[in-house]
């Protein structure tokens, strides 16, 4: 079991055991149970644990918050929780425990014992669905994509680790307006190619993949193209491209370490009829309105600053509305929670999505989204905008490739998503312990050499019943109570989206580790310090490289 939780589990029963003692005894009238914590305390000074409960309970108990504490600490009975020392009451009121150290002596057997899934909880029998990337079909994957893929491959792994039944979906918007576009623009370029002298769409897409796309069409096909009327070549040329383009995608993203459980298209919501079903369905409930000839959805009912159009006067369904049905269909399929990883420019579009959904029936806090802000590039101190090879964009393909994945995704996930983001690439690139995906991972490889070391000794490590641990000292205990923290970690990144505090975690561990190895030795004259130690590192290496896991990135045995 998770040794953190089992310590709070069972604070949590001496409080309120000794609340309970004091309303009996009348020390203290309350007519029910605040919602206290028991939490990790930021300073270490005031104990390894601390409860809120008295300041809770001051305004029900009409009295002062330190009084009530001191009440509830002489109803404590300490035989609840063995590892308890001491209590002192702190501040305005709280109470704060202190630990024998001896718990911590039980995290090792705990982290060799469950070895890969250290940190993991149990099934939580819940479905959660991350939809992310899900990036137009109509040129490269961009920084934003990156950026997008990183948290949110990272979160569905978190979410994985925390017990959730846990499904990687990508939406295709191969439908609307912005493919009609596209095939207007595969089509204008296809006829130039071939030497017709027409324009090319004002609104186009005017890349060079587009051109890369038709040269290839070309190839294959040669001039069979010209003898089809437009709006046949359109749909040939879109057809062939979206394959080519979704391709494309896969790829990067698979050497991005990344993989879906579904790709969802757009295109099939228009075909089954899903998109009009949902708006029919507003409708009779009473949430559509015509006006102008186009149909309006009453968003602003739902915080929104004015009703959006769902269908328009020329009767296609926008873009919302497609978006409407298809979350429609996400909870159709039994998502306890649905997680969507949005731009910061879709910020607009959330209170009238889970406003959609309110009207539908469902409950919208089970629609979760996470806004993620932009990214710049920078070499050499300036700000890098375009790509040398395309004079476009840098793309995801040209990132990994100057920096690696395992750089990419550590610096795209060591940042909260709502925070602006500078991507140094000198630094990423770097080989030394200023880069942060460096530092981290050259922590498991010190481990990993160490045991080499020990193997060539004849040295074995030892099991957790062998090992004294009353020799390990105030640094190394350190180091192990850190580790004890790692499971509550990946159930915070979970529970809150934040998959940044697992890239903190192992920065913040290894931070610990390379402290304590630049100022002990593990392999010493000591056999029996050195048995413990080596047992420490074990179970360094173990989290870490759980750790690393779930943020995608590789933990190397030597660099």
């Amino acid at each position: 079991m998770d040794p953190i939780q089992k310590l709070r589990d069972g604070l949590n029963h001496l409080v309120a055991e000794a609340l309970k003692k004091s309303r009996e005894a009348e020390m203290l009238r309350f007519e029910s149970v605040p919602e206290y914590v028991i939490e990790v305390p930021r300073d270490e000074g005031h104990g390894d644990f601390s409860t809120n409960a008295a300041l809770l309970l001051a305004r029900q108990a009409r009295m002062a918050p330190r009084q009530i504490a001191e009440i509830i600490k002489t109803q404590m009975d300490f035989s609840l929780v063995p590892e308890l020392t001491r209590v002192e009451i702190a501040g305005a009121g709280f109470i704060n425990f202190f630990l024998d150290q001896s718990w911590l002596y039980k995290v090792p057997s705990l982290v060799l014992s469950m070895g890969e899934r250290y940190g993991s909880s149990a099934r939580q029998n819940k479905k959660v669905q991350v939809e992310f990337v899900s990036a137009n079909p109509t040129g490269n994957l961009h920084m934003g994509n990156a950026r997008g893929g990183a948290i949110g491959d990272s979160l569905a792994n978190a979410l994985a680790f925390a017990g959730y039944e846990v499904e990687r979906e990508f939406y295709i918007n191969d439908a609307g307006n912005q493919i009609e576009i596209f095939g207007q623009s595969l089509e204008a370029r296809y006829l130039q190619l071939m030497g017709a002298k027409i324009d090319f769409p004002d609104e186009g897409y005017a890349g060079q993949d587009v051109v890369d796309t038709v040269k290839n069409i070309i190839r294959e096909y040669k001039d069979t193209l010209l003898s089809m009327d437009s709006q046949a070549r359109q749909a040939f040329v879109v057809d062939y491209a979206l394959k080519e383009k979704l391709a494309y995608i896969k790829t990067t993203l698979a050497n991005f370490g990344i993989y879906y459980d579904v790709w969802f298209s757009e295109r099939t919501l228009h075909e089954s009829g899903q998109i009009m079903q949902t708006i029919d369905e507003l409708r009779q409930k009473g949430y559509i309105y015509e006006e102008e000839g186009a149909l309006w959805f009453k968003s602003t009912l739902f915080g929104d600053e004015k009703d959006e159009v769902v269908v328009r006067a020329n009767g296609l369904p926008t873009y919302f509305a497609a978006d409407i049905a298809y979350h429609k269909n996400k909870f159709e399929r039994g998502f306890d929670r649905v997680i969507d990883v949005w731009g910061a420019d879709h910020h607009g579009h959330v209170s009238r999505m889970k406003g959609a959904l309110q009207a539908l029936g469902y409950d919208p806090d089970r629609l979760e989204i996470l806004l993620m802000q932009l990214v710049r590039l920078y070499r050499g101190g300036i700000v890098v905008r375009m790509s040398k090879r395309t004079g476009t964009t840098v793309s995801l393909d040209e990132l990994i490739e100057e920096v690696g994945k395992d750089a990419a995704r550590f610096f795209f996930v060591m940042r909260s998503a709502d925070s602006q983001m500078e991507f140094d690439l000198d630094l990423a690139k770097q080989k030394n312990q200023e880069n942060p995906v460096y530092y981290v991972q050259y922590a498991h490889a010190r481990i990993q050499s160490i045991f080499r070391q020990a193997r060539a000794a004849g040295l074995d490590l030892k099991t957790p019943k062998e090992v004294d641990y009353t020799l390990l000292g105030p640094e190394e205990l350190q180091i192990l109570r850190k580790i004890a923290d790692f499971p509550q970690e990946v159930a915070a990144a979970a529970r809150t989206m934040a998959p940044q505090r697992i890239a903190r975690y192992v920065l913040d561990l290894a931070g610990l580790f390379h402290s304590f190895y630049n100022h002990h030795r593990v392999l010493n004259e000591n056999g029996a310090l050195q048995d413990a130690r080596l047992l420490l590192m074990e179970t360094i290496r173990i989290t870490i490289s759980n750790g690393l896991k779930i943020i995608g990135v590789s933990a190397p045995d030597q660099m």
